[in-house]
């Protein structure tokens, strides 16, 4: 991270009066989706306790070819969530959690210089699904790392202060160590990430920035110093963080992030954290039934200090009428 971002984050941080985590109230509700056609989730949007949709967008979508962006897909969401004075939040995606999606730009698989743009990782999402196969971008690889924050300034440019917020993907990732040829290591990599949410948080100067964060790879009971370094980052450059899910005393979160998140209550920009599909497959060990919306959101609100929930279309309260 360069002395002059660095710079501009701490007299941002000086000059931001309230973070929104400063102010007490309930979690507001969005929608999490990856739906490329919001309408097909009319009904759900308009619902009265609904604040707005968090929208993933794959760097693919966003990058077609090489320095050619499309945003028509975002533009339109954004159209359609303001007529209906709804609020938008994008994620930018440079993870898949499927064999088959290698979704970045053509550019990064095939140049040279790029080392193949992504690795293979392996997730277990939920307690009943078998372990998959994804994919994740090489941020580690200085190159990547150009390309993937030259997207994140020119949206910047296009949507800073037209969406609510921004969020960079969760922190876990498990590459296979033993083979590796791309130079990966976790310090690089913790160091990369750190790099991309400074430049984040200097390009959009309006709109809430948000890292998602849940574990560090080669890190338990922040034994690197990650996720300590990252919180107090955070408090001091007006950032926010969040999570990909939800799951009240969850062990492994237990002894990460979750900690972190309740010393940290009211000291952060924003705090927004997820209920996604995996995490609805969590079942409570007290009721031995799957935790309940009110459990979600007492968890989040009262021990995270959750400002935004972000429910899965399968959500069964959403289905309700």
């Amino acid at each position: 991270m360069s002395l002059s971002i660095k710079t501009f984050l701490t007299k941002s941080a000086l000059l931001y009066v309230m973070s929104w985590s400063a102010m007490a109230a309930p979690p507001q509700n969005f929608i999490y989706s990856d739906y490329g056609n919001l309408s097909e989730i009319d009904a759900m949007i308009k619902r009265p306790e609904i604040g707005g949709v968090q929208v993933v967008y794959s760097w693919k979508e966003l990058e077609k070819e090489k320095d050619k962006y499309d945003f028509s897909e975002i533009e339109r969401n954004l159209t359609y969530l303001s007529s209906l004075n709804k609020k938008l939040f994008i994620q930018i995606q440079d993870r898949f959690f499927e064999l088959s999606h290698k979704n970045v730009p053509a550019y990064l698989l095939q140049d040279p210089i790029y080392k193949g743009g992504l690795v293979q990782q392996y997730d277990n999402p939920g307690e009943n699904k078998p372990v998959g196969y994804g994919w994740v971008a090489q941020q580690w690889n200085r190159a990547v790392r150009q390309r993937y924050q030259k997207l994140l300034q020119a949206l910047a440019e296009k949507f800073d202060g037209r969406v609510f917020g921004v969020n960079l993907p969760e922190t876990a990732i498990d590459p296979d160590l033993k083979r590796d040829k791309t130079g990966f290591s976790c310090d690089k990599y913790f160091k990369a990430e750190m790099e991309n949410l400074a430049f984040a948080r200097k390009a959009f100067t309006q709109s809430h920035v948000v890292q998602y964060v849940n574990f560090w790879p080669c890190e338990w009971d922040n034994d690197h110093k990650y996720m300590s370094r990252l919180f107090e980052f955070a408090e001091q450059n007006r950032v926010g963080l969040g999570g990909p899910d939800i799951v009240p005393n969850k062990k492994g979160q237990m002894h990460n992030s979750y900690p972190f998140f309740n010393q940290y209550k009211g000291k952060l920009d924003l705090v927004a954290m997820a209920v996604q599909e995996p995490t609805l497959t969590y079942t409570n060990p007290k009721t031995k039934k799957p935790f309940t919306r009110a459990e979600f959101t007492e968890y989040a609100e009262n021990y995270l200090g959750a400002n935004i929930i972000f429910w899965s279309t399968s959500s069964p309260w959403l289905k309700q009428k």
